[in-house]
């Protein structure tokens, strides 16, 4: 029979222990699972055509929803930083503020946001699908390495396409705000355009650059590593792609903090 200091004390303080050793043998996995990733991406032969693919999928599908956001998020910038800057009589400084914001902060982080709910769940799913249908089993039965053909095409991917799209965003963004500032609100297109080169420089696009880039290395991790170990049935499946994009959105957002932190 079990003691009244079993009941009331070790058995609480063993289910407490069990949370920080899931949380940390997760970690582990997610490590192994990234280190087995990049090296099967240096390892030939290389999946070109499903790299291609997958970048049609990840960059060209998601284009869309990057101008959209894009646009929008220069225009509430550029509506908002008007009536702000107006109050100290400095809205010739409109360009340049819409335009660091977009570069080092707002378009990284909002395109790898959108990439993620959009594509991350998507691989998510279709990788969960793979894993409770046994597809990736029978890969491994067959000596093949699902790691290179499934897992390596969408790291790839990622890297190349959020990039990409987090230029495109900046691009859309900073247009959308002179659309506000300058068309609806009056500012000049020579002060919108011109202030800029004064304020910005090469710092701050390879910024922008650096924090997109790992942002899309963040997401295709994740989402692969979720997917790839997806539990049995539709409830496991729908499961992961929930932790998957929750998790990644959730890492992006700590990698740009600790990013900021170093680049500034």
């Amino acid at each position: 029979m079990r003691s009244l200091l079993d009941i009331w004390v070790l058995t609480p303080v063993r289910r407490l222990g069990r949370i920080p050793l899931s949380v940390i043998g997760e970690m582990g996995r997610m490590g192994l699972f990234l280190i087995q990733s990049l090296f099967y991406t240096f390892v030939p032969p290389l999946k070109f055509f499903r790299v291609l693919k997958q970048i049609q999928f990840i960059g060209f599908g998601s284009l869309l929803v990057i101008l959209l956001t894009g646009a929008f998020t220069g225009m509430v910038l550029g509506f908002q930083g008007y009536h702000t800057l107006s109050r100290v009589g400095s809205t010739a400084l409109l360009g340049p503020m819409v335009a660091l914001s977009l570069l080092r902060e707002l378009g990284p982080v909002m395109t790898a946001l959108m990439v993620t709910g959009r594509a991350g769940s998507a691989v998510t799913a279709e990788l969960g699908i793979m894993r409770i249908t046994e597809q990736i089993d029978e890969l491994e039965i067959l000596g093949l390495s699902p790691y290179r053909y499934l897992v390596v095409p969408n790291l790839l991917a990622a890297l190349v396409s959020v990039p990409l799209l987090t230029a495109i965003f900046n691009v859309v963004g900073i247009y959308g705000g002179y659309l506000v500032g300058g068309r609806l609100l009056g500012v000049n297109a020579g002060t919108y355009f011109g202030a800029m080169s004064d304020y910005m420089g090469m710092k701050d696009v390879l910024i922008g650059l650096y924090k997109s880039f790992c942002f899309g290395g963040i997401f295709a991790w994740v989402c692969c590593y979720k997917g790839f170990y997806a539990g049995f049935g539709a409830e496991g499946v729908s499961r992961a792609t929930t932790q998957a994009v929750v998790l990644s959105s959730v890492l992006i957002l700590v990698c740009d903090y600790l990013l900021t932190s170093v680049l500034f």
